[in-house]
C-alpha cells in the first residue's frame, strides 16, 4: 500500500505531522544515481518489535524531511516508489536535534527491461494545493487530444464550444509546462486539440491556488505537463494510433543521459478528421420576419498537427543547472459546413429557405524557446530559480461563403443570393520572465517569495468580401465587417509567503501584488481603449492534525480573471446570415473571493477528502445574446454584477483489491448569477451538480481495464442556461514484449451522449441550440519502450551518508 500513503502524506507534507517535543529529526533523500532531490519519499519510524508506525514524514520538494520523535529506538525506514527501502535501527537520546545526513536510494530493478510489474497503477494524486493526474495510465484518452484528454478527468468539463469549468466554474488559466501559451485558435478547445494525449505526461488541477502563482483565473489552474524523460543512458518511446474514421497519431520520444547532461527531444503528429452537427430553433415575434427558425447544420473538420520538443539540462556544477528548451507546434486544419434554415409560419408552413456553404482553411505556426537557471545556495535547501521564454505564433486564415435563396414555391431567386470570403491573419507574441527564491529555517518554517513579468500582444485582422447579382458574385470589401485590433497586456507581478507549524497546527499566509497595462486599438474609428490597474492579492491557508491519516483545511484566496483576446476583440464572427458574434472591447476585469473548508481522512484502503467552498465574483464576465430588428442573433460578452457559487465536493478514492481501485468524485453546487446591470431581469439561480467515475481493474496475466464517466448538470446563465450532458468511456490495455510494448483498445463516448445544448431566453426570442463534435470514437494503440537505465557509479545499494554520524548534508 505504498502508494496510498503517498497519496495521503502528500497532505501530510505541506504542514508537518504530530508535533513532539524531544528530538527534531532532520535530513534529506537522493536518488544514488542522479544525485538529484527524491520529493514525497515516506520517511518512517517503526517500533522494532512489530514494525507498526510510530511516527514519521514526507520529503519536500528538494528532498528535505522534518519531524519530531520521542526518545527511544526505532527501525529507521525511507521509501519510494521505484527504489529499493532503506532500513536502519536508530536510538533516539536527550538531545535537541538529530540530523540523519543524506540518504541515497538506488533504483529497485537491476534491469529494466526485463521487469514487468503487475498491479493497479494509480491515476490520481493529491497534495495540499492540487490534484495530480498520471495520464500516462489513461487507457481511456490513448489517441484522443489534450482537451479529450481533459473531458476524462474528475472536476473537469470540457463542452463542444470549447468552454472549460472545473467545480462547474468557468475562466480557467492553462498553463503549457507551468507557463501560459499564445497558441492560436478560436477558443480554448481548438488550442488544445493542436495537444496529442500521448504528448502529456501529467495534469495539474489547483482548485485554490496560492500567492504563488499567477492570480489569473477565477475557476483555478490546470497545468499541462508535457513528456520528458531525465532516465540515464540512451531511451525512448514510440507510439502510434489508428481511430474510427480516419484519426492517426505517430510519436517519438528521445532521451539520452549522462553524468552532466540530459538531452531530449520529441515529435508528434496528428492527422484527424472529425464531423460536427448542430441543431437550432428560435421563435420570435418580429415583425416582418417569420416567426420560427429551424437550422440544420452537417459538416466536418480535418487537421494535422506537428508538435517538436528539444531541449537540454547541463549541471554547470554540482549546485546548478542550466536548462535551454525549443517547441514548435505546426496546424493545417480544414472546415466545412453545410447549413439548412428554414424560415416557418406561425402554421408550421414553410415560408422560405436558405442553403450555406461555409469552407474554411487555415495553417498556423508557434514557436517558443526558453532558458532556465536554477542554483542551489546552500546545502538546507535555499535556492533561487530563474526562466526566460519567448513565443511567437502566425495564423492565416481564409473562409468561403456560398449562400442561395429558395422561396416558398421552391424556386431559388438569383437576387438574394451570396458569396462572400472573409480573410483573417493573426499573430501574437508572448515574453515571460519569472525569479522564485525559496529559504528554509531550521525550525520548519519557510519562506518563498519571487519576480515575475508577462508581456503579450497579439494583432487580428479581418477582411471581408461580398459579391451578389448586382457585381456579377465578384466580391468586394464590406467596410461594417471588416476591422483590425491590436491588444497589449503586460502584467507585472511580485509575492512573498510564509510557512510553519506549530505543533498540530499548520499554516501558510502569501500575498501577490500585480501591475496590468492593457491597450486595445481598433482600425474602425482609431480608437485607443487603454485599462490599467493594480491589485493585491492575499492568500492563507491552514491545517490541523486531529491524528494519523486525519486532517482539517482551511484556505481563502482572492482571483482575477482577465478578458482573453477572443472575448475583446470588437470583430464580426459570421456563422451565418442570422447568427453572429462579437468580441467587447470595453470588457473589465472578473474578481473572485474563494472559501474552502475540507476534511481529509485516510483508512487501510479508503481516502475521503471533502471540501465545502464559496466563491463570490464581481464584474462577472458572461455570455450575452440579442436579437436585433434585422432577426440577427449578436453574441457578445459583457459584465454582470455578481455570481455567487457555494458548493460541497467529494472525492472517493477506494482500494477495492490489488487489482481493481475506483475514484468517485461529486460536485454539488447552487449557483446565482445577477446580471441586472446589464438589463432589468437578466438574473438566474439553480442547483447543480457533478458527477465522476474512474475505475481501474487488472486481470492478472491478461489485461487492464478502465472505465470513466461522468455527468454534468445545468450552468446558469443570465438569459437561460447551459443543458447537462454526460458521457461514458472504456478501455483495455495490455503489455506485450516482454514489457517493452503495450497494445490499447479504447471506445470513447460509447452511447454518444455528449453535445452542447444551451437554452437562450429573451422578452424578443426564445432560443435553443445544440452542437456535436464527433465524439464516440474507437481507437487502437500501439507503445514501445526502449533503453533503461545505466549507472553511474559501481557503488551499489541505498545508503546513508554524513548526518550526525559524519558530514551534514
Amino acid at each position: 500500500m505504498s502508494k496510498r500513503y503517498t497519496l495521503l502524506g502528500l497532505f501530510l507534507l505541506f504542514f508537518g505531522s504530530v508535533f513532539s517535543q524531544e528530538v527534531k529529526i532532520k535530513g534529506k533523500v537522493l536518488d544514488a544515481v542522479e544525485n538529484r532531490p527524491l520529493e514525497f519519499a515516506n520517511i518512517a519510524f517503526l517500533n522494532p518489535s512489530d514494525s507498526t508506525l510510530i511516527t514519521g514524514g514526507m520529503t519536500d520538494l528538494e528532498g528535505l524531511f522534518e519531524f519530531d520523535a520521542s526518545l527511544g529506538s526505532y527501525l529507521f525506514r525511507v521509501g519510494f516508489i521505484g527504489y529499493e527501502t532503506f532500513y536502519e535501527q536508530i536510538t533516539l537520546e536527550d538531545r535537541g536535534q538529530l540530523n540523519l545526513g543524506t540518504i541515497k536510494l538506488e533504483s529497485d530493478t537491476e534491469n529494466l527491461e526485463e521487469v514487468v510489474v503487475e498491479g493497479v497503477t494509480s491515476m490520481f494524486e493529491s497534495d495540499i494545493d492540487k490534484r495530480v493526474y498520471n495520464v500516462e495510465n489513461s487507457i481511456v484518452a490513448e489517441g484522443a487530444t489534450a482537451a479529450q484528454l481533459l473531458s476524462t478527468l474528475p472536476s473537469i468539463q470540457v463542452d463542444d464550444e470549447g468552454g472549460i469549468t472545473m467545480r462547474g466554474s468557468g475562466n480557467i488559466l492553462i498553463y503549457i509546462n507551468g507557463r501560459p501559451s499564445n497558441l492560436s485558435g478560436d477558443d480554448t478547445e481548438s488550442i488544445l486539440a493542436q495537444f496529442p494525449a500521448n504528448s502529456i505526461q501529467e495534469v495539474e488541477l489547483i482548485t485554490n491556488p496560492s500567492s504563488r502563482y499567477d492570480a489569473t483565473g477565477v475557476g483555478g489552474i490546470i497545468n499541462i505537463v508535457l513528456k520528458k524523460n531525465e532516465k540515464l543512458g540512451f531511451n525512448g518511446q514510440l507510439n502510434a494510433s489508428v481511430g474510427t474514421r480516419d484519426k492517426y497519431q505517430a510519436g517519438v520520444n528521445l532521451n539520452y543521459g549522462s553524468d552532466k547532461a540530459n538531452y531530449f527531444f520529441s515529435y508528434n503528429w496528428q492527422n484527424r478528421r472529425q464531423w460536427e452537427r448542430g441543431f437550432g430553433n428560435r421563435t420570435t415575434s418580429l415583425v416582418g420576419f417569420s416567426p420560427t427558425l429551424d437550422q440544420d447544420q452537417d459538416g466536418y473538420e480535418k487537421e494535422v498537427t506537428h508538435l517538436l520538443r528539444a531541449g537540454l539540462d547541463y549541471s554547470l556544477s554540482e549546485n546548478s543547472t542550466l536548462g535551454v528548451y525549443f517547441q514548435g507546434n505546426f496546424d493545417d486544419e480544414v472546415e466545412f459546413a453545410d447549413i439548412t434554415q428554414l424560415n416557418l409560419s406561425e402554421t408550421g408552413r414553410l415560408d422560405s429557405t436558405f442553403t450555406r456553404i461555409n469552407e474554411e482553411l487555415s495553417k498556423s505556426g508557434n514557436y517558443e524557446g526558453g532558458l532556465n537557471y536554477t542554483v542551489d545556495l546552500d546545502t538546507a535547501g535555499q535556492r533561487l530559480y530563474t526562466s526566460l521564454s519567448y513565443a511567437y505564433d502566425n495564423r492565416e486564415q481564409t473562409e468561403f461563403y456560398e449562400q442561395f435563396f429558395i422561396n416558398d414555391e421552391g424556386q431559388e431567386d438569383p437576387s438574394k443570393r451570396l458569396s462572400q470570403v472573409n480573410d483573417r491573419p493573426r499573430e501574437s507574441k508572448l515574453w515571460v520572465f519569472q525569479m522564485d527564491y525559496e529559504k528554509p529555517f531550521s525550525s520548519g518554517a519557510k519562506i518563498e517569495s519571487g519576480l515575475k513579468g508577462t508581456f503579450s500582444n497579439w494583432i487580428w485582422n479581418q477582411e471581408f468580401a461580398q459579391g451578389d447579382q448586382s457585381n456579377e458574385f465578384i466580391s468586394s470589401a464590406v467596410d461594417s465587417l471588416t476591422n483590425g485590433y491590436d491588444y497589449t497586456e503586460n502584467v507585472y507581478a511580485a509575492y512573498f509567503n510564509f510557512r510553519n507549524k506549530v505543533g498540530n497546527f499548520g499554516y501558510q499566509l502569501g500575498a501577490r501584488a500585480e501591475y496590468t497595462e492593457t491597450l486595445g486599438q481598433v482600425t474602425q474609428g482609431d480608437q485607443e481603449i487603454p485599462n490599467d490597474y493594480f491589485n493585491l492579492f492575499p492568500s492563507a491557508f491552514f491545517s490541523y492534525s486531529l491524528g494519523t491519516e486525519n486532517e482539517l483545511t482551511a484556505n481563502y484566496t482572492r482571483r482575477i480573471s482577465r478578458p482573453r483576446i477572443w472575448d475583446l476583440a470588437p470583430i464580426y464572427r459570421i456563422r451565418d446570415q442570422y447568427n453572429f458574434s462579437i468580441g467587447n472591447p470595453y470588457l473589465q476585469p472578473e474578481f473572485t473571493d474563494s472559501y474552502e473548508v475540507g476534511y481529509m481522512k485516510g483508512w487501510e484502503r479508503y481516502l475521503l477528502n471533502a471540501t465545502v467552498y464559496h466563491r463570490y465574483s464581481t464584474d462577472v464576465e458572461t455570455r450575452i445574446t440579442r436579437l436585433t430588428d434585422d432577426n440577427v442573433a449578436i453574441q457578445s460578452r459583457e459584465n454582470a454584477d455578481t455570481r455567487a457559487a457555494t458548493g460541497f465536493e467529494l472525492v472517493n478514492q477506494i482500494q477495492v483489491s490489488n487489482n481493481f481501485d475506483a475514484t468517485l468524485t461529486g460536485n454539488f453546487f447552487y449557483s446565482k448569477v445577477n446580471g441586472g446591470n446589464i438589463e432589468e431581469g437578466f438574473e438566474n439561480e439553480n442547483f447543480s451538480w457533478t458527477l465522476s467515475f474512474l475505475g481501474n481493474l487488472l486481470i492478472p496475466n491478461w489485461f487492464s481495464v478502465q472505465t470513466q464517466g461522468n455527468y454534468r448538470g445545468p450552468i446558469v446563465l443570465p438569459q437561460g442556461q447551459i443543458e447537462p450532458q454526460w458521457s461514458i468511456n472504456v478501455g483495455l490495455r495490455r503489455d506485450v514484449m516482454n514489457g517493452k510494448g503495450t497494445v490499447s483498445l479504447n471506445v470513447s463516448d460509447i452511447f454518444n451522449t455528449r453535445n452542447f445544448r444551451i437554452t437562450t431566453t429573451d422578452p424578443r426570442f426564445t432560443q435553443f441550440r445544440q452542437f456535436q463534435r464527433e465524439t464516440r470514437v474507437g481507437t487502437i494503440a500501439f507503445t514501445y519502450r526502449f533503453g533503461g537505465f545505466k549507472e553511474k557509479r559501481e557503488e551499489r545499494g541505498s545508503r546513508r551518508e554524513g548526518g550526525d554520524f559524519g558530514d551534514d548534508f
